[in-house]
């Protein structure tokens, strides 16, 4: 049979593995986005520097133009107009050049293209698998006749951009998948952990429902196939049936205790609040517990009791009172006692048993609310003998009961000199509710 493990460490690398496809999906959405965004930025960007470059061409044509007329050497302002990493062109409407003598045709293409007060974009391929960026600007010197000015950049400077951005953003990525892998990890082995030990104790408590139910039915089996095997005297039938009865009784309590626990589990018992008083409802468990006690020769008497007002469910403070009872009777030796206390502690309603059994050692009490947790069996079978044995549901059900009212349960014990059980209840709110 495959445990729980091997699933559970498969579910732990699915569900890591889905925290870094969805941080991949995200991030390759996000770089994508940015790509393009920064891509459009950075053409726009190039086309406005190439704008400008256009600007200060024609601008150069007119002080060209202003200076051509004047005496000694002028310096050509065309000429001398360098910006880097840009080519500039100036061009008649009819694509021939004018500064510099030539230029490429789809320059002069550009040109004869260009219209008044209207930017021209071009990009081109060139065969080295790089593109050059082009725009191109229609101008009219002062004496009414027009040019063009074209600035070309090669695209290789955007290209350069997109790689930097890229490796940054894929080193940030990378780093950030790796974070995500080893933090994602760690996580999902945090979040299953509650689902591991739920899964263990589930697994536990199955087996040890299956362990309990196993020994009654057996023996309602085997007294059954005995009785029948031949014909025997009426009493011995009677004796037979009688052990019958006795399994299914036992039988019958230790499934009302699962079924009350499943319950519990599952949030099915609602806890209704009603304001009652906590010794009327110890006082009506002692008279039952009593009538369990008396063929074990145990007495339960009070030594305090005081009124105590509680805002609580009465039939699951009954059973409360009767779980604690009825374990405190089978572990009391014959002509001991079970001591009951009911007051108020600083305001605080409080329920005392105690008992004088052979107590519990010190290394078990951490486990005696774990659900089939009987501890010593040597202990389990003080008092009055044979029948005392159950099935380790009891407190585990008194801890859900204190735990629902919000109350605190506490176990101590002295090995030889008994154990004493004590809850204490939140104070009863001022009114009735």
């Amino acid at each position: 049979m495959t445990g729980p493990r091997p699933p559970l460490q498969h579910l732990r690398r699915r569900l890591t593995a889905w925290y870094v496809l969805t941080l991949c999906a995200i991030l390759l959405l996000l770089g994508s986005g940015l790509f393009v965004s920064i891509r459009h930025q950075l053409s726009t960007q190039l086309d406005e520097s190439l704008r400008l470059a256009t600007v200060e061409l024609a601008r150069a044509a007119r002080i060209r133009e202003l200076e051509a007329g004047a005496s000694g050497r002028v310096v050509d302002a065309v000429e001398e107009l360098h910006i880097p990493d840009r080519a500039l062109f100036l061009l008649d409407t009819a694509g021939r050049p004018v500064t510099p003598d030539t230029a490429p045709d789809w320059v002069r293409d550009a040109a004869r293209a260009a219209r008044p007060s209207v930017t021209r974009q071009r990009i081109r391929e060139q065969p080295r698998e790089s593109q050059l960026r082009l725009v191109a600007e229609r101008f009219v010197l002062a004496d009414g006749t027009p040019l063009v000015a074209v600035a070309v950049a090669d695209q290789v400077e955007l290209e350069d951009r997109y790689a930097s951005l890229i490796a940054v953003f894929a080193a940030a990525a990378l780093a950030a998948v790796v974070l995500v892998a080893l933090g994602g990890s760690f996580l999902v082995r945090q979040s299953l952990r509650p689902i591991e030990r739920s899964i263990e104790n589930m697994r536990r408590f199955m087996a040890d429902a299956a362990h309990e139910m196993r020994t009654p039915l057996t023996v309602i089996r085997s007294r059954a196939e005995v009785a029948l095997q031949q014909a025997r005297p009426v009493g011995e039938y009677v004796e037979a049936m009688q052990g019958v009865e006795a399994e299914s009784r036992r039988l019958s309590r230790l499934v009302d205790d699962l079924l009350t626990l499943a319950r519990a589990d599952a949030g099915d018992r609602p806890v209704e609040r009603h304001r009652l008083f906590l010794d009327d409802i110890v006082s009506d468990a002692v008279g039952a517990a009593r009538a369990l006690a008396r063929p074990r020769l145990v007495e339960v008497a009070f030594d305090q009791f005081e009124e105590a007002p509680v805002d609580g469910d009465p039939v699951l403070l009954r059973q409360l009172a009767m779980l604690l009872l009825d374990n405190a009777v089978k572990f009391t030796p014959t002509g001991g006692r079970v001591t009951v206390r009911v007051g108020l502690d600083s305001g605080r309603p409080r329920l005392e048993v105690e008992d004088t059994g052979p107590g519990i050692p010190p290394a078990q009490l951490p486990y005696i609310f774990e659900r089939f947790y009987r501890g010593d069996p040597a202990r389990s079978r003080s008092g009055a003998g044979a029948g005392t044995d159950g099935a380790g549901l009891g407190l585990a059900i008194a801890k859900w009961i204190a735990d629902a009212h919000q109350a605190d349960i506490e176990v101590t014990s002295q090995e030889g000199r008994g154990t004493q059980v004590t809850v204490r209840f939140p104070a009863a709110a001022l009114s009735s509710s």
